[in-house]
């Protein structure tokens, strides 16, 4: 049974000082433009003006964008390794918007429920808590309400906010959030009104969402169109592979592993990687991938066909920033519902 209270937003920042001084607090900020997730500075609490989603999601404090595995040095013939040492710090994510949450458990199922777990992304979700906040004012560009989810979707969450005017409705979800709130005096209890205005303010945000994807039968779908080679290249035709759309999407994971032999202490990097560069796949023989639409058809195959065939979920959450921070305008949920709903003559376009 869900157990809500009530926080009034001129005490929010009371309770986010209180936070800092137990975790390390990040919260939505903004500068030039830039919004994102960042240490809280001394007396700012201003994002619930502004705030609908930061540009990079949450993920990257999970599978950051270049992060250090192991250091090591060559002596007398041999190798000695010494690995990265992980901070031990408890981590409190402030905001964090339903679609970015529902992301981690696509991160969870390659990295901690394959065998064997990632010991460096395990250690970051164990030491880290998730406060959501709802969404009320979504974007054009978002589409989450197609992929069972919506903007008050609590999964991964450990206590999830939503805005009622004056007021937060808190909803405790974990443990993790039980713990946080009774550490503090500035809840009252929701009344039935409360959690009334709760649903309202959810309903409304899910009627502002008119980006509609088409995901009936959509694995059977790809699979049927898979050789259509024109179809593809039409697909493709716009995209400069920049790689924006992979490296900001909360769910795109791929990777790639370097080392630095510069200096005496060596290091092994692991770095997030994009199926859109040209180089993505490249061996030394051969690139299996040196053609743009076969790389664009890998990344939607992925999301839509291979992933959910492995893992029986779409790796996608209708976050929309693949669509509203492409800079060649590319829409994913276009080029999904263009897919044919039956299997066509090969090499017939769908435009």
């Amino acid at each position: 049974m869900a157990i809500y209270y009530i926080l009034k937003k001129e005490k929010l920042y009371e309770l986010l000082k209180m936070w800092r001084r137990q975790f390390v607090l990040l919260t939505p900020s903004k500068a030039n433009g830039y919004s994102s997730f960042t240490p809280i500075d001394e007396g700012s609490n201003d994002f619930n003006g502004w705030y609908r989603n930061t540009i990079k999601p949450p993920k990257h404090y999970f599978l950051p964008d270049v992060e250090a595995l192991f250091f090591f040095t060559k002596k007398d013939g041999t190798y000695q390794i010494e690995p990265e040492l992980l901070s031990e710090e408890k981590r409190l994510i402030f905001g964090v918007r339903p679609c970015d949450a529902g992301a981690l458990t696509v991160l969870d199922n390659i990295y901690l429920n394959e065998k064997p777990e990632d010991s460096y992304y395990k250690k970051r979700r164990d030491n880290t808590i998730l406060v959501g906040l709802s969404c009320t004012e979504p974007y054009e560009s978002c589409f989450c309400t197609s992929l069972n989810s919506g903007p008050d979707d609590t999964f991964n969450m450990d206590v999830m906010l939503t805005d009622i005017g004056d007021r937060f409705l808190v909803q405790l979800i974990t443990k993790k959030g039980e713990d946080l709130l009774f550490e503090s005096d500035v809840f009252v209890k929701a009344t039935r009104t409360d959690i009334t205005a709760k649903h309202k303010a959810a309903k409304a945000a899910v009627e502002k969402i008119s980006r509609k994807l088409d995901t009936v039968n959509i694995q059977k779908r790809l699979l049927d169109i898979f050789e259509d080679k024109i179809f593809w290249q039409d697909v493709a035709a716009k995209c400069i592979s920049c790689g924006i759309c992979t490296l900001l999407c909360p769910t795109c994971y791929c990777f790639d592993i370097n080392d630095d032999t510069t200096g005496q202490r060596k290091v092994r990097c692991r770095n997030l990687d994009s199926c859109s560069f040209p180089t993505y796949t490249k061996m030394p023989m051969e690139n299996p991938r040196s053609d743009k639409w076969r790389r664009v058809r890998n990344k939607l195959c992925h999301k839509y066909e291979f992933y959910p065939m492995l893992y029986d979920t779409i790796a996608c959450t209708g976050c929309g920033r693949c669509i509203r921070l492409c800079p060649v305008n590319w829409d994913i949920s276009r080029i999904i519902n263009s897919v044919p709903s039956e299997k066509k003559a090969a090499g017939e376009t769908i435009r």
